[in-house]
């Protein structure tokens, strides 16, 4: 099989969705990989070096998407390269379909195979290619969240680990899986004082005791959501549903009684986000002020730090796609049931239920 890597398009992007050395693992298997000219640049990967591990460099994106039977990237595919959508093509990427209705009725027209990192998922229910941004989002939403409170972005000036004599800054955490444990992990290390809430107990039993009292765990209701958001000075949204739209549990009016100059960080934001303030915002322009609240919703956060990004990425990623290259798709879905999970549209049906749910459509799977 060929396998195609182009240069990320979307704004802020800079990672690459296959190192050098996964790109030789592909050729050990006995397959080709075609890589654009410049891709790995942002994450510190020359054409030298993919050259080096056995790839071909071509000039184009067009080339790449035209020559290529499985395509990998890092973000879904950005309206300039519809055009590149085939019949037959297979896609592996972050796709997150249910708020892009655009995206999906163009994979679903092209009638293209389009396999999304965030929906793969194992029999535990746990979701191995998006833990390792999930556990890059969560470390990073607490510098961005201490840089969000500083006064001269429109915060309220508090400094997370607070002084000797002087209170430190509440964290609020909504959502106790990787994203939020990681950021838990950050936050309680600075010295903050943290209040981390899931709707599921034993979940809440696990963090308590994996983080040794340092944050207080409280199930997820809407009455002790509203109390704790009142209470914070940052809160930051994790939660999931895989394939699904991000459930909101933050209203435009509980945000207008937070603390004037708190911060809202919404790891959210890539499946619609969790608060009906939020709105997707670049690593260019990260944040804007709404109701008295200081807002990041960066949809590629993972993307500010490319380098470490693409290596958790691709070592995750790997025996996936390798599995896919060696046996094709339907055979490797057969095979693994987080393969089957992974897969959302399949000649011009969609087949993941959560997201034909979102779409309101019927699922359809290749393998019934």
């Amino acid at each position: 099989m060929i396998i195609g890597v182009p240069t990320e398009i979307k704004p802020d992007e800079r990672r690459v969705a296959l190192t050098p050395a996964g790109a030789a693992g592909f050729r050990h298997h006995g397959h080709s990989v075609i890589v654009q000219r410049g891709a790995g640049l942002g994450s510190g990967f020359s054409d030298r070096d993919y050259r080096a591990a056995g790839a071909r460099v071509a000039d184009s994106a067009a080339t790449v998407w035209a020559r290529a039977s499985m395509v990998l990237k890092v973000k879904e595919p950005q309206p300039s390269e519809y055009k590149f959508l085939r019949p037959g093509l297979i896609l592996f990427t972050y796709l997150h379909l249910a708020p892009d209705r655009r995206l999906s009725r163009e994979l679903l027209r092209r009638r293209v195979s389009a396999l999304g990192y965030e929906t793969v998922q194992l029999e535990d229910l746990s979701l191995p290619l998006l833990a390792p941004m999930s556990e890059v989002a969560g470390r990073l939403a607490v510098q961005v969240g201490a840089w969000c409170l500083q006064a001269h972005n429109g915060g309220r000036g508090v400094l997370l680990s607070g002084a000797p004599g002087v209170r430190p800054g509440k964290v609020v955490i909504i959502g106790g899986g990787i994203a939020g444990f990681n950021a838990c992990r950050i936050a309680t290390g600075v010295g903050a004082e943290v209040t981390i809430l899931d709707v599921n107990p034993l979940r809440l039993r696990y963090l308590s005791d994996v983080l040794g009292g340092t944050a207080i765990t409280v199930m997820s209701n809407r009455a002790t959501l509203q109390e704790e958001i009142l209470r914070a000075d940052l809160v930051i949204g994790t939660v999931l549903v895989p394939g699904a739209r991000a459930p909101r549990l933050i209203t435009a009016r509980t945000v207008a009684k937070m603390k004037p100059g708190a911060a809202l960080v919404d790891l959210s934001i890539d499946q619609g986000g969790i608060s009906e303030t939020s709105r997707p915002t670049t690593h260019a322009r990260p944040i804007y002020v709404q109701n008295g609240v200081v807002h990041y919703c960066v949809t590629i956060m993972p993307g500010a730090v490319p380098h470490t990004s693409t290596y958790a990425l691709t070592n995750a990623t790997l025996s996936y796609a390798l599995a896919i290259a060696d046996h094709g798709l339907l055979e490797a879905g057969a095979r693994d049931q987080a393969i089957r999970h992974g897969l959302n549209t399949h000649d011009g049906h969609v087949v993941h239920p959560a997201v034909a749910e979102s779409l309101r459509m019927k699922p359809v799977s290749p393998w019934s």
